[in-house]
C-alpha cells in the first residue's frame, strides 16, 4: 500500500472527525447503489455519534449529525436523509459590510464629538448656559491641542477654532476665555535626574540629615 504525506492529503473539512470518517464519506460517494449507499450513510452517522459523543447534550443531536456529513461530502451526497441538505451559504454566510463615516471630521485632533457639541450648543437659547458651555468647550479643546502639540496652545487659536467649526454663528468672549484655567497637565520638574546638578530639595534635605555626625 502507497503511503501519503500529510501534506499531501486534502485538507479535512471537520477536523474533529479525523481522517478514517473522511475517507468513509469519499467512500459513500463511490458507491453507485442508491440504497446501499443511504444504508452505509446511517452507519456512518452512527459511527460520527461515537467519535463525537459532545454532540449528544446538544439539541437536534442527529440532525446536527447528518449536517456534519453533508459538509464532509462538500454536499455532494446524495442519499435519503431524514433531513434535507443544508445549504452551503448557510454555514459560512457572508459578512455584511460596515458602514463608514462618509463625513469629514475638521481638526482631527479635537476629535469628532467636540463639532457635534458645538452645533448643540448654537441650537441653545439661555445664554448664561451658552457662556458656560463654550468655556468648558474652549478647556477641552486646550487640553486636547496640548496633547496634540505638545506647548502651550495659543487662546487666539481656540478662539479662532471656535469659530470656524460653528461657522462664525458663536460669539466668543475672549477675556473669559484667557481667565480659564487649564486642565493640560504640566510637567513635573520637582524630580530630576540622579546625576544631574539638581536635586529635589526635601530628598536632599533629608540626606544632608543622614550624613551630619551626631554629637
Amino acid at each position: 500500500m502507497l503511503k501519503k504525506h500529510t501534506f499531501e492529503r486534502q485538507k479535512l473539512r471537520l477536523p474533529e472527525y479525523g481522517r478514517h470518517i473522511h475517507d468513509m464519506v469519499d467512500y459513500l460517494l463511490t458507491i453507485e447503489d442508491r440504497a446501499q449507499r443511504t444504508q452505509q450513510a446511517y452507519i456512518v452517522v452512527g459511527v460520527m455519534g461515537n467519535v463525537n459523543p459532545t454532540l449528544r447534550d446538544s439539541a437536534d443531536f442527529n440532525r446536527k449529525l447528518w449536517d456534519h456529513l453533508f459538509i464532509m461530502s462538500d454536499y455532494q451526497l446524495d442519499v435519503d436523509s431524514p433531513y434535507p441538505m443544508p445549504a452551503a451559504d448557510s454555514f459560512n454566510p457572508a459578512p455584511k459590510p460596515l458602514k463608514y463615516p462618509s463625513k469629514q471630521i475638521k481638526l482631527k485632533h479635537y476629535g469628532k464629538y467636540i463639532q457635534r457639541i458645538i452645533c448643540q450648543i448654537e441650537q441653545s437659547k439661555d445664554t448664561q448656559a451658552r457662556d458656560v458651555a463654550i468655556g468648558n468647550v474652549a478647556r477641552y479643546m486646550r487640553a486636547k491641542s496640548y496633547e496634540y502639540n505638545q506647548e502651550h496652545p495659543n487662546n487666539e487659536l481656540i478662539i479662532k477654532d471656535i469659530k470656524r467649526l460653528s461657522k462664525n454663528d458663536i460669539e466668543v468672549d475672549e477675556v473669559a476665555i484667557n481667565n480659564l484655567k487649564s486642565d493640560y497637565k504640566q510637567r513635573n520638574t520637582g524630580y530630576v535626574k540622579r546625576n544631574g546638578a539638581k536635586k529635589n530639595g526635601a530628598k536632599n534635605f533629608k540626606k544632608q540629615q543622614r550624613q551630619s555626625p551626631r554629637h
